[in-house]
């Protein structure tokens, strides 16, 4: 089974990925995907947002060059 996602993205589902979402200082929503370099994207909604996440992840793999998956291992705070 593929899904065709928005913009003609196609994508085997079943693989899952950690999103982190971070909001800036003008409003917008920011989502990294630690496991795949590179892979982020943003928009204002968070529905907007996960379906350009979804489309990210897709486009991240199906780069030929990609350069292998990271393991998200933690997040923490640091104060300075």
């Amino acid at each position: 089974m593929v899904l065709k996602l928005d913009r003609g993205v196609c994508v085997k589902p079943g693989r899952k990925f950690t999103v982190v979402i971070e909001q800036d200082e003008e409003g917008y929503l920011v989502a990294t995907v630690p496991g795949l370099r590179g892979c982020h994207t943003q928009a204002k909604s968070l529905d907007t947002l996960m379906k350009r996440v979804r489309e990210a992840i897709a486009l991240c793999l199906e780069e030929e060059d990609h350069p292998g998956s990271l393991e998200l291992v933690g997040i923490q705070q640091v104060s300075v």
